[in-house]
This record gives structure tokens, C-alpha cells and sequence, in this order.
């Protein structure tokens, strides 16, 4: 007989899996606490924009509260690495063990930059190979300046505007041939060959793609707690087809287990190590590209929360505005508050805030609390709330009258 829970059991599955769902230590978290952290979500996505923090950094706050973004730094620059840099949720840092599960999947993508219509291709690419083999890593403006490529660009459309050296990298870090060594201040890749980067006990050669899916799809079944096909497959990108051979065959092997969501949809599997809490009771300002939020449909069937990015939305057309954080309180998502980092004035900006249908009276109050520990974090010294959403008001005097040090 298939188990039957609750939609608020679920949600307090999924917020445990993700580690969101007690409150967070108390004082500066730990090397140790940051890698567990990483280890229970599985990957960190790695994203350009910068208004407010750089994305990678915020989800491990999001769980643990101030800590120093240098422990982050070291686990993906230092030999040997706790993550490396791959395609997986877009670009990501994942476990070193699942970069050989997801070069497969990528390798599809990428190789037809080898094909026989781009003559040349493949003799620059091992030229480059060659190159690094014998240097330090070099960014792929230094490939081209070591290697003396010439190439005129054109630069009148919008886009990336790689030329053929970009072009071979990228087909090379998606073959897994080389790997980011690290990045750059203006997040360049810094590429080495991929020996330089996996630890040893990480180079392996890849399995079938089949075994490759279902550990795929087992280590994003753990990192989610409960959820169907389709959150498991998203998670590493995988086609949603593959997905559900791949659960169908943990489910046979007792790894997963279908239960009915009672007000959830759909055929949904419970992974058999997953927490069951009884409350939840965290608080945390959620990346617009944390993994709890990553597949917009489980989140608004989960949580009841419409979200959509609107970076790339024309600014007259936004609704919340450009970098929107949705606010946990408990196991709801009560509010959402569009941020920036002005750095010149020392101040984290609130540009718009709003309050989501049934938020509870205290929402203002957490929410300043929580922008206070934030703007603490990022180096701030205060926080600066515009009168604009339907939380604004409230948020502002929350913020005027926060005790010192909440």
C-alpha cells in the first residue's frame, strides 16, 4: 500500500533535506560545517551577476548563517579539491565524484564543435592541449595571446562573442578534458587539464550513461528529500526520460520509495534516508539560484510561491524587481525583497519588499533581522529600505527600531 502524507509533511521533508529547516548555529560557522553543508545540497550553481553577492556564496549562509566566503574559496582552489566546477544545474560546483557521471550527458552537447564543418577545430584544440599541459592555468584571453590565434570578432550582436580558441575551451571543459582551476576577479575561467583538477581518487573513467543517471538521480533524490521525475532529472539537467528509468530502478531497489502527496500532483518518490521532522522552524533569504528554488513548478505546487527571475525582464516590465530573494520563515515562503549591495555608501539596499498572501504578523520583524545579519556578512554597515511593495513600510520601521545585534 503506498504511503500517504500531507502537503506540510512534504515541505518539511524537502526543507530538512536541504538543511533549511532549524534554525541556524549560533556564531561564525566552520570549514567542517560549510563542507557538510556542501555535501548534503550537492552543488552550488555559479552565476556572473553580482549586485548582491556572487550566487555560489549565499545558499551556504542561507543554512548557516555569517561565515567566511574564504573556506568556500579554498575548497575549489586547493589541492585536493572539495568541489569542482562542471555543467550541471547550469554552471555549478559539484562533488568531484560526479563530474565522470556527468561528462556523458554533456559530451552530447558540446562535440558537435568538432564537426567536420569547422575545419581546424580540433588541430587548435590540441594546441591548446599541449599549451596547458605546459603552464600554469591560463584564461582563455591568455590561451589566445600565448598561442597568437588571430580572429576578427563580430561584436554587433548580443551575446557571448566567443572566438575559436573560447569555442575549443568550453568544448574541452564540456568533453572534461580540462577543468577551472578557479576564476578570475572578473570571473574568467582559469582552464587546466582536468588531471591538474579532479583529486585522484576522482578520476575515473565513466560508466555506462545509464549507472552514471541513477547516481545522478540518487545523489538528487537525497539532496531533495521527496519530489517526482521531473525535480530529480532538473536537478543535474538530465533529460526527464532518463530520469524516470533511472527512479524507476532505485525504486526497485528500495532507495526510493512512491508515496501520495495529498494536494501535490503527480507520482511522487520519497528517498528512504530522507528526515521526517515534526516542525521547521528556519529563517533564511534564499539565492535566486538556491537549490531549493531551482524548479520553479515544485516550488509553487510545494510552497504555494509563483517565482520567475526577472534579471533579463526590461526593468519597466518587472514585477518584483531585478535580484528577488525569496524570505523562508518556518516552512512557508512569506515575503520576497528585490536587493542590492551598494558598496559605495556601505549599505545593502532593499529596493522593493512584499509580504506573500497569509504572511504572519512577525514577518517584518524576521525579515529585518535577517537583512541585518546579511548586511553584517557582506561587510555593510547598514540597511537602507525604498518605500516600494506592500511590506515596505512595515519593513522600514522593523529596520529603524531592530535591536543591535538580531
Amino acid at each position: 500500500m503506498t504511503r500517504r502524507m500531507t502537503l506540510a509533511q512534504a515541505r518539511r521533508i524537502a526543507l530538512a533535506a536541504q538543511g533549511l529547516h532549524r534554525p541556524r548555529p549560533t556564531g561564525p560557522a566552520t570549514a567542517r560545517q560549510v563542507g557538510r553543508t556542501f555535501d548534503r545540497i550537492q552543488l552550488l550553481q555559479i552565476d556572473s551577476v553580482n549586485v548582491l553577492s556572487r550566487s555560489h556564496y549565499l545558499p551556504i549562509f542561507a543554512r548557516l548563517g555569517p561565515y567566511d566566503r574564504d573556506i568556500l574559496d579554498r575548497m575549489s582552489s586547493r589541492s585536493p579539491r572539495r568541489m569542482v566546477e562542471y555543467w550541471a544545474h547550469e554552471a555549478s560546483f559539484i562533488r568531484p565524484e560526479h563530474h565522470a557521471d556527468l561528462v556523458p550527458w554533456q559530451r552530447r552537447t558540446w562535440m558537435g564543435s568538432f564537426s567536420p564543418d569547422r575545419p581546424g577545430l580540433r588541430e587548435l584544440a590540441d594546441r591548446i592541449l599541449e599549451l596547458l599541459e605546459n603552464s600554469k592555468p591560463l584564461t582563455a584571453r591568455e590561451v589566445t595571446d600565448r598561442i597568437g590565434h588571430r580572429e576578427a570578432i563580430d561584436r554587433s550582436n548580443w551575446g557571448w562573442n566567443w572566438n575559436a580558441v573560447k569555442e575549443a575551451l568550453e568544448a574541452l571543459f564540456a568533453a572534461g578534458e580540462v577543468g577551472s582551476a578557479g576564476r578570475t576577479a572578473q570571473f574568467e575561467r582559469r582552464y587546466a587539464p582536468i588531471a591538474r583538477v579532479l583529486p585522484v581518487s576522482a578520476q575515473t573513467t565513466a560508466a555506462d550513461p545509464g549507472s552514471s543517471a541513477e547516481r545522478l538521480v540518487e545523489a538528487a533524490a537525497r539532496a531533495h528529500g521527496i519530489g517526482t521525475v521531473r525535480c530529480f532529472a532538473d536537478y543535474f539537467r538530465l533529460p526527464v526520460r532518463v530520469g524516470a528509468t533511472a527512479v524507476e530502478r532505485l525504486a526497485q531497489r528500495g532507495v526510493l520509495e512512491p508515496v501520495d502527496v495529498a494536494g501535490w500532483p503527480g507520482a511522487h518518490f520519497l528517498h528512504i534516508d530522507a528526515q521526517r521532522p515534526r516542525a521547521a522552524t528556519g529563517r533564511s533569504l534564499l539565492s535566486p539560484f538556491d537549490s531549493l528554488v531551482f524548479e520553479r513548478r515544485r516550488l509553487e505546487e510545494l510552497f504555494g510561491f509563483h517565482y520567475r527571475l526577472e534579471i533579463y525582464t526590461p526593468a519597466q516590465r518587472r514585477r518584483y524587481g531585478y535580484y528577488v530573494l525569496p524570505f523562508l520563515l518556518g516552512e512557508h515562503l512569506v515575503a520576497r525583497v528585490d536587493l542590492k549591495a551598494d558598496r559605495a555608501t556601505g549599505c545593502l539596499q532593499v529596493r522593493s519588499s512584499h509580504a506573500e498572501p497569509g504572511a504572519p504578523r512577525e514577518t517584518a520583524h524576521e525579515l529585518a533581522c535577517e537583512l541585518g545579519l546579511m548586511a553584517s556578512w557582506l561587510g555593510l554597515e547598514s540597511v537602507r529600505v525604498d518605500l516600494e511593495g506592500n511590506l515596505s513600510l512595515e519593513l522600514a520601521h522593523a529596520v529603524r527600531t531592530r535591536p543591535r545585534g538580531t
